[in-house]
């Protein structure tokens, strides 16, 4: 296998399918299906789930919240989605831990980095929550800095669309894909697939990124054994 360990960086609004908000729980069942694909390869799997479907901090503090606050009822919102995504997982026969960067003790282990690192070297995938902990910091962001952590070999970001291109192709027809492309090619095209500081930590730690459809059944474990699938960020 091409990749040993990674962190998959899953949207909140992958988990509710065609809905305008919430969860489907088929859609949460699917993605466990994919990542348990993978992790019956033995790979390490380390995931971060964004809370866009139930409330997203940047479109609260843009209709006149205070940014602190809506960024914080952000990442509550990724610790429902990470409990979902933890249910469909251990309905699927793979083992899993929670961990927050915000303590609730009564729900999820507090974020520790040698205990999610002994985790994952027992078999269990790791779903790291609530974002870093601090408010103006994206989830993109969380899921490079986790990476860099545990030391992932990747970092595989499901989207909607098969890869990287020049424009929204599901807005324009004539978008080109990008097979590969550099981090600062990214940054200076102003491409809108992670924010800069996310893919900077990349650059920086040499961790690569790989962009795909999570909805092309079969493609995370293409991607971990070696095919090129999506877009590959180097």
């Amino acid at each position: 296998m091409k990749y040993q360990t990674i962190l998959l960086k899953i949207s909140g609004e992958a988990l509710m399918g065609k809905e305008q908000y919430g969860i489907v729980p088929d859609v949460a069942a699917y993605i466990a299906k994919e990542i348990f694909s993978v992790y019956n390869l033995g790979v390490k799997v380390g995931v971060v789930i964004g809370g866009g479907n139930i409330f997203r901090g940047i479109m609260g503090s843009a209709k006149g919240m205070d940014r602190v606050s809506a960024d914080y009822m952000g990442m509550l919102a990724t610790v429902i989605n990470a409990l979902a995504l933890q249910d469909a997982l251990e309905k699927a026969g793979v083992s899993t831990r929670v961990q927050t960067s915000i303590e609730m003790r009564q729900v999820a282990e507090p974020f520790i980095r040698r205990r999610a690192m002994r985790h994952m070297e027992k078999g269990r995938v790791v779903i790291f929550a609530a974002g870093t902990g601090n408010p103006y910091f994206t989830t993109d962001t969380t899921a490079t800095l986790r990476a860099s952590e545990i030391a992932a070999d990747v970092v595989i970001k499901a989207t909607k669309v098969d890869g990287i291109y020049n424009a929204d192709p599901l807005k324009d027809a004539g978008a080109v894909k990008y097979s590969s492309i550099r981090y600062i090619d990214i940054i200076t095209k102003g491409l809108k697939v992670m924010d800069s500081t996310a893919i900077t930590m990349c650059m920086d730690n040499k961790i690569p990124i790989v962009v795909f459809n999570l909805f092309e059944a079969g493609s995370l474990k293409k991607i971990v054994e070696g095919e090129e699938v999506g877009t590959l960020v180097f």
